[in-house]
C-alpha cells in the first residue's frame, strides 16, 4: 500500500473553484504517514481544505504506531476500525503524485505515480475525530486502496483509489447512498495514471528535496494496442 505522497504546486482553486481553504496546503516532495496532510471535506455544504493527521486514530486506539495510514476497500464495511467512517466521514487527499516500490530480485525500485498530464489527483480517504477535551480534538485520516489496474499492476498490487472530480460531491456527501459510493471504489482508468522510476533517496522519509521526484527512466503508461 502507498506510504508516501508527493504534494506540490496544486492548482486546487482552478480544479475546485468553490473550495474554501482555512488551512494552507501541506506541501512535501516526500510526505510520510504520522505527519499532517491536507484533506478536502464537505462542511455545511461547502468544500473545505483542512490539515489532518495521516494515520486513522479512533478514540479507542491506544498505540499511535498502530494507526493505519491505508484501508483496503474490500474491508471498509466489515472492519470496526473503518465501518462508521466509511458510512459518514469520507474525504479526499489532493496530491501531485504518490510513490510505490516495485519488488526486484535484489532491491525495491521506487516509482512516482502521477496523472499522465500531471493534473492533481484526488485520493479517496476516511477521517475520524478524537476529542482530547470537551472542546479540543484531533482529526485523522487514512487512504483507501483498491487493486491496481493492468497498466500499473507490475509495480504494485494495490494503489490508492482516485475519485474523479465529477464524483467528488457524491463521495463526500454523507447522505449519498452507500451502494452508489461503493461504485467509486474501482481501479483507476488505464489511461489516467503513469509512473516513472526515481532515485532511491525517497526511501528516507527525512529526505525532503525536490530530487525525490526526478525521473531516472521513462514513464510507464498505457498505450492502446495497435491493430495488425
Amino acid at each position: 500500500m502507498t506510504g508516501r505522497l508527493h504534494v506540490h504546486n496544486l492548482p486546487l482553486k482552478r480544479l475546485l473553484p468553490s473550495l474554501k481553504a482555512p488551512s494552507a496546503l501541506v506541501e512535501s516532495p516526500n510526505l510520510a504517514p504520522r505527519q499532517p496532510v491536507s484533506a478536502i471535506r464537505l462542511a455545511q455544504g461547502e468544500l473545505q481544505l483542512e490539515s489532518l493527521f495521516w494515520g486513522l486514530t479512533p478514540p479507542w486506539l491506544t498505540v499511535l504506531d498502530h494507526a493505519p495510514h491505508c484501508a483496503r476497500a474490500e474491508t471498509l464495511s466489515s472492519k470496526a476500525m473503518f465501518h462508521e467512517a466509511f458510512q459518514a466521514r469520507r474525504c479526499v487527499i489532493p496530491v501531485s503524485g504518490f510513490y510505490v516500490w516495485k519488488v526486484l530480485p535484489r532491491h525495491k525500485q521506487p516509482y512516482l505515480v502521477t496523472e499522465v498530464r500531471r493534473a492533481p489527483l484526488l485520493l479517496g480517504a476516511l477521517w475520524c475525530r478524537y476529542h482530547t477535551t470537551l472542546t479540543a480534538f484531533t482529526d485523522s485520516t487514512a487512504l483507501i486502496s483498491v487493486p491496481a489496474n493492468a497498466c500499473l499492476a507490475p509495480l504494485s498490487d494495490r494503489l490508492p483509489v482516485v475519485i474523479p472530480p465529477h464524483a467528488l460531491t457524491t463521495w463526500l456527501d454523507p447522505d449519498s447512498p452507500l451502494e452508489t459510493v461503493k461504485t467509486l471504489l474501482t481501479p483507476a482508468p488505464l489511461e489516467l495514471l503513469g509512473a516513472f522510476p526515481i532515485s532511491k533517496h525517497v526511501n528516507n522519509p527525512a529526505y525532503q528535496s525536490a530530487a525525490c521526484a526526478h525521473p531516472v527512466g521513462p514513464m510507464l503508461q498505457w498505450t492502446v494496442p495497435q491493430e495488425p
